[in-house]
């Protein structure tokens, strides 16, 4: 559903599909070839609903539309041209194809495989009266649902062959196949080329016939209209090649591999060919086979050879052995040219992220998002649409896996697709959507359930005339207080319905009254404590002097209610070393006070009164010590630090104000001075890949853990800037800041000139984002789930209550639900996420989130409405949890299995009856083998030997409270043309695929994944774009050391400039700018981010995953 709408309410299989009025469906029956293997892979393609298919001339046949992709297998006959000529839209020598692994067994014994359905363009000779019921054999993958089979007629006869034009353009053959020989009711395919267009056999008798869907993006081609199954076809012939004529010769196993979505656009099959009545060639791509039925026992042609397990070559340009210009029509029945080389899985034809984003966003960019409806798929993340809350929260609160969950826990188990919610309670609303209503019941405070404490909320029905409400969670009956009391309208609704946001909106917020404040009693405005390292590190780079001129005007901009004129926030400054520095900046001094706590061992805070105060009555003693410090500590020869007792003494501060609160640690080294915390270097790279491994992702004491919990109950949250310029033990250090609810920033080998940007930048939005202090969140379920388990950056000390000392506007909490009863169609399920925090200004609040989701009874209704990136968001955050306590392997392969487990279980009970040579993927969890790709070759899962192991564990406790629209651009980031920009609009370039073949040397390119952006230069860039761009005059003088680009007034300048601004707006990091110049040291880390690739590491390219994923389906199935 993610990416066409059509899937969740489209028609159920085996009925047609909207756009393809008239035609059947496509059948899955049919005959098999006689004595043909079938593969196991092939080009993946398919339909597209939404885009209507164009009327076919007279006399045409034309297949109906599956929203399934179909490749057939080459268990076709030879083609005369090239696989990669025409149909994967790209010439062979700009993007070569894919390759599966070269080392799966070929395995006999699989039955022969039928090949996938026709669809046609052009105009032909008559067709037989019974042409409809051409059976469709889908013997590729097939992606999307599935539909039902019909018989195929027998012996049908064509009309004469027409002539085929020579194709102008360059391409290069890359297909290789062997010929069937046809009986004598048989035609071969005197294909008709018009514009570069592909080319497709004829349907035969008794036997399925196959199209292939082609890219319509080749350079100087008309594109062919869209339409269905993917298979193989003839092709246009490379220029000046001669076609091979046929010769029966020995099929070769072949893989296919499932169409692009049923949205693409960029993917169109072939025609059906006009019919002839000469015997002759069946053409067809074979790509090779990861397993397959036995080679047939034809004696092979002189010239061809046998393909060996599944091992493609990459083919660039003209094929050899070719004669001179193409003649025409091929004279069938002469010897047989040389063969083509072999083929490689075509990237083009498999499912593209950057289709299924733009697909989404021409779909459901244009109208908003209204959530009255239960159940329903919102757009993608990607996509830029405006929400309009009517009863359900919006998916900027609460994304979840599936919108339709199953009814019982065995169907639950038998999917495998975890039910999960990623919540975002504080989420930053664009500005043309409303922030949630504040309601104030009163002393009375919030109405709630009696027996489970639910918050009241538009799903709550209320009856005998108003009096009375029974609880949508638990069904118990609640009496209404008097004060709440309103009158029923006829439908059963209260009359004052639309004047509570409680009754009629998903978010809102609630006063909360004594009773839900610590001690019982309102809290104090929360305080900042400034934690600054002054060992010799800190004050050699010039840190400690940059944070110190910062301050002196970030405390202007400290977090405010509403429009009140200054910040209710206190703050307070201490500065570190082997001891602590502890400052009295009382309005009333005329200079601060230093006093020096020198036992770390029981750490105290030295001053109640002056510690904390308020910024406007303070500000010349504060501005005087921020002065000072840099002056004060610039000879210091300290380089060892603390900072077990740095926590403590910020925590004891809290509570000796009696608030809540957060730190702001700015630190350097790890602290090996004797103290509560010590700590020792236990970096060990030899402990990668063994069953040791998960210790470096553990704390090494048991102190950090313990602090965390008193920090939690005190409500101090800890946000972390870390400076290292070698080993700090991340996994350590980082405790109390994930358990608290803080962020960690870590800026390796910091240099002013390089990384003060990105530091101050993050400084700046650290300091001024909306914080939610001493939160706890509790999520109700409706009677047959219930919350089990939790993801983020909290603590938990029972069983139900997440607890964060801070909650911040871009933190999430992801949250598992179980079975532990039946749900039912018609009442669904029901969610409500209530959020009790303190306000900046000290205000005692709650936020409450509903949702409502609709339950099935079908395997095919719920995978008709997941949303993937959400399924990621989760499968990812597990994962990085299980490394805590598993070898990274069994991670590794725990995920792989679990997603063949869920797509097999959509093969199974969900798609037609086909051949175990196709994959097929849902509709909406098409992307699910490239991001799950992306997620196993992430540094967590499978580090390089350049990533450090604090890199490693920092990133595992970002990924773990990172949002869907995070998770998404990190592990699979943006990939832009800056040439392609046009420099008078606002827009961004289009996206392309991140895969190196995707590069040209004479462009330039943006790749972001919400930590860095890398500007990527080709070598054969005009000199004038790197003029325009970066003010030298040429290639070599780029300086790789720029981290800003420099400020020229040119369109290109301004439209780069302001396209990144735009991209660090969107993030919340400011990312690193690095450039990236061809063949230079720093592409190597460049192209770790081109995910589709293999990695230097080991991971697969997604061609070679999506064949090894189909192998683990296959196993599952078998």
């Amino acid at each position: 559903m993610s990416v066409n709408q059509q899937t969740h309410t489209g028609p159920p299989y085996g009925q047609p599909q909207p756009g393809y009025q008239g035609y059947q469906q496509p059948a899955y029956g049919g005959q098999p070839l006689p004595g043909v293997p079938h593969s196991q892979y092939g080009a993946y393609n398919g339909p597209m609903p939404g885009y209507q298919q164009p009327v076919p001339p007279q006399g045409s046949v034309r297949a109906p539309a599956t929203s399934g992709t179909s490749l057939s297998s080459g268990h076709l006959g030879y083609s005369p041209f090239g696989q990669g000529d025409v149909q994967n839209g790209i010439p062979a020598s700009t993007a070569p194809m894919q390759r599966p692994p070269a080392s799966q067994p070929f395995l006999p014994g699989s039955a022969p495989v039928p090949v996938s359905q026709t669809s046609m363009f052009q105009q032909y000779g008559p067709p037989p009266a019974s042409v409809q019921q051409l059976s469709n054999h889908m013997a590729g993958m097939t992606i999307g649902s599935t539909s039902t089979s019909a018989p195929p007629p027998a012996g049908l006869g064509y009309g004469p062959p027409t002539s085929v034009p020579p194709v102008s353009g360059s391409f290069s053959a890359t297909g290789s196949g062997l010929y069937t020989p046809y009986t004598a009711s048989q035609g071969p395919p005197p294909p008709s080329v018009s514009q570069g267009l592909p080319l497709a056999q004829p349907p035969f008798s008794g036997q399925p016939v196959s199209t292939q869907r082609l890219p319509t993006q080749v350079p100087g081609f008309a594109p062919p209209p869209s339409s269905t199954g993917i298979g193989p076809s003839s092709y246009p012939p490379t220029t000046g090649a001669p076609r091979p004529p046929t010769m029966p010769g020995p099929p070769l196993p072949v893989q296919t591999a499932s169409g692009p979505p049923t949205s693409q656009p960029h993917h169109v099959s072939s025609p059906p060919p006009p019919p002839s009545t000469l015997s002759g060639p069946h053409p067809g791509p074979p790509m090779s086979g990861l397993r397959g039925p036995p080679p047939p026992t034809h004696p092979p042609q002189p010239g061809y050879q046998m393909q060996q397990n599944g091992s493609f070559e990459q083919v660039r340009g003209p094929q050899p052995n070719y004669g001179g210009a193409y003649p025409g029509t091929p004279n069938y029945g002469s010897q047989p040219g040389p063969p083509p080389p072999p083929k490689r899985l075509d990237p083009d034809s498999i499912p593209s992220p950057i289709q299924v984003i733009e697909d989404d966003r021409s779909n459901r960019g244009s109208e908003p998002f209204v959530t009255g409806v239960r159940g329903q798929v919102p757009p993608l993340v990607t996509t830029n649409f405006l929400v309009k809350d009517q009863g359900n929260a919006s998916p900027r609160y609460i994304r979840c896996t599936s919108y339709n969950i199953p009814c019982t826990s065995d169907m639950a188990k038998q999917s495998q697709v975890p039910l999960a919610a990623v919540i975002k309670p504080l989420a930053t609303l664009p500005p043309d959507e409303t922030l949630p209503y504040l309601v104030d019941h009163g002393e009375s405070g919030p109405v709630r359930c009696n027996r489970c404490k639910a918050y009241m909320c538009p799903f709550m029905q209320f009856i005998e005339g108003g009096r009375r409400f029974q609880c949508c969670f638990c069904s118990c009956v609640t009496e209404v207080p008097s004060h709440y009391f309103q009158h029923l309208d006829h439908t059963g609704k209260r009359v004052d319905f639309y004047d509570r946001p409680e009754l009629s909106l998903g978010s809102y917020e609630f006063l909360a009254t004594v009773d839900y404040c610590k001690n019982n009693k309102f809290p104090s405005p929360p305080a900042f404590i400034f934690m600054i390292d002054v060992s010799y590190n800190a004050v050699k780079s010039g840190l400690v002097r940059l944070i110190c001129e910062e301050l002196k005007s970030l405390l202007d901009y400290l977090p405010r209610e509403g429009n009140v004129e200054e910040s209710a926030i206190r703050v307070g400054f201490v500065t570190y070393n082997k001891v602590l520095h502890f400052y009295n900046v009382k309005s009333s001094l005329a200079q601060p006070q230093m006093m020096v706590v020198s036992d770390v061992a029981d750490m105290f805070v030295p001053l109640l009164d002056g510690f904390l105060v308020n910024v406007n009555e303070s500000r010349t003693v504060i501005i005087s010590l921020l002065d000072q410090i840099p002056e004060m500590f610039a000879d210091t020869r300290e380089t060892e630090t603390v900072f077990g007792p740095v926590i403590q003494a910020g925590l004891e501060a809290l509570k000796a104000a009696e608030c809540a609160g957060k730190l702001f640690i700015f630190h350097t080294s790890l602290p090996i001075a004797e103290a509560p915390g010590k700590l020792k270097n236990r970096d060990d790279k030899k402990l990668i890949n063994t069953d040791k491994e998960k210790t470096l992702f553990q704390p090494q004491t048991s102190f950090y853990n313990n602090l965390a919990k008193d920090c939690v109950a005190q409500g101090c949250c800890v946000d972390l800037f870390l400076f290292p310029n070698q080993y700090l033990d991340v996994a350590t250090l980082g405790i109390v800041t994930y358990q608290t609810g803080g962020s960690i920033y870590k800026y390796a080998y910091f240099q002013l000139e390089t990384d003060q940007d990105r530091f101050l930048n993050d400084l700046r939005r650290d300091v001024q984002k909306e914080v939610g202090f001493d939160a706890v969140m509790r999520v109700r379920t409706s009677t047959g789930i219930r919350a089990t388990d939790f993801f983020g950056a909290f603590y938990m000390s029972n069983t139900t209550d997440v607890e964060m000392a801070g909650l911040d506007c871009d933190k999430t909490i992801t949250v598992e639900f179980k079975h532990d009863d039946k749900l039912s169609e018609d009442s669904g399920a029901l969610l409500q996420c209530a959020l009790l925090y303190t306000s900046c200004a000290g205000q005692r609040r709650l936020r409450i989130h509903n949702l409502s989701l609709n339950c099935c009874t079908q395997l095919a209704d719920l995978y008709r409405n997941c949303e993937t990136d959400t399924l990621i968001n989760y499968l990812a955050k597990y994962a990085y949890r299980g490394v805590l306590n598993s070898p990274v392997k069994t991670v590794r392969d725990a995920l792989i299995n679990q997603c063949a487990q869920i797509l097999a279980c959509y093969r199974k009970n969900c798609a037609s009856p086909s051949s175990a040579g196709q994959l097929i993927l849902p509709e909406c969890m098409k992307l699910l083998p490239v991001y799950l790709n992306c997620v196993l070759k992430s540094d967590v899962l499978q580090p390089g030997p350049e990533v450090t192991t604090d890199d490693r564990a920092y990133i595992r406790q970002l990924v773990t409270s990172m949002d869907v629209a995070e998770t998404n651009i990190f592990f699979y980031p943006r990939l832009l043309p800056l040439t392609k920009a046009d420099v008078d609009s606002d827009s961004l370039p289009a996206a392309i695929r991140n895969s190196e073949e995707r590069l040209s040397k004479g462009d330039i390119y943006l790749l972001e994944n919400g930590l860095n952006i890398f500007v990527w230069v080709g070598v054969n860039v005009q000199q004038g774009l790197i003029q325009n761009l970066f003010g030298v005059s040429s290639f070599s003088q780029i300086s790789s050391a720029l981290n800003t680009l420099p400020v020229l007034e040119n369109p290109l300048s301004k439209k780069v400039r302001s396209i990144i601004d735009m991209l660090q707006v969107q993030r919340s990091r400011y990312m690193k700018l690095i450039i990236v110049k061809q063949e230079d040291k720093l592409e190597m880390l460049f192209k770790q981010f081109l995910v589709e690739d293999k990695s230097l590491t080991g991971g697969a390219s997604y061609v070679d995953f999506l064949c090894h994923m189909h192998k683990e389906i296959r196993q599952l199935l078998s």
